[in-house]
């Protein structure tokens, strides 16, 4: 068994899409899934990257995907990563893919001078022991806010403008 980590290029659009949607039947959440092809190309591969991704394969077959986006510590001075998405699919667990995509991210992290690598991950999900082994750890302290939808219109067209 050979696991390669590359780069996602425009191509993998429809794959990471695909990987989402797989990513949110897991996560019991299928229907909020909104993102397009067109959203991943403008976001992900034009002028101005949103975000970047990895791909995994297994013997040259698409086993899964990281997506990750820069943050800014205003502490630290310092860019760190943010893991938005880590998905293996279901025949390729437990061969180290999930932990070469981690792999892939840290070095980008090194790569970049980045002082952190954040995730967030639900409360029952089996990866947190796999995530502990690798060394990242609970921010207990830290309770995770998010405002969206009407709320976020809301509050955005209530602000006076400068």
């Amino acid at each position: 068994m050979t696991t390669t980590i590359r780069s996602a290029a425009p191509a993998d659009a429809a794959l990471i899409l695909q990987f989402i949607r797989e990513l949110a039947t897991f996560e019991k959440a299928p229907e909020a899934v909104r993102a397009t092809v067109e959203d991943l190309l403008r976001d992900g591969f034009g002028s101005q990257p949103r975000f970047e991704s990895f791909i995994a394969e297994v013997d040259g077959s698409s086993a899964g995907f990281a997506l990750f986006f820069y943050n800014y510590s205003t502490w630290e001075g310092c860019t760190g990563i943010h893991l938005e998405d880590l998905y293996v699919s279901p025949w390729a667990r437990g061969k180290g893919v999930g932990r070469a995509l981690i792999e892939a991210v840290a070095t980008r992290a090194a790569e970049r001078r980045c002082t952190r690598l954040d995730l967030a991950v639900l409360h029952w999900n089996p990866a947190r022991e796999v995530y502990q082994k690798l060394g990242f750890r609970a921010l207990s302290d830290w309770v995770s806010y998010r405002l969206e939808g009407d709320a976020l219109a809301d509050l955005a067209h209530s602000s006076t403008k400068p």
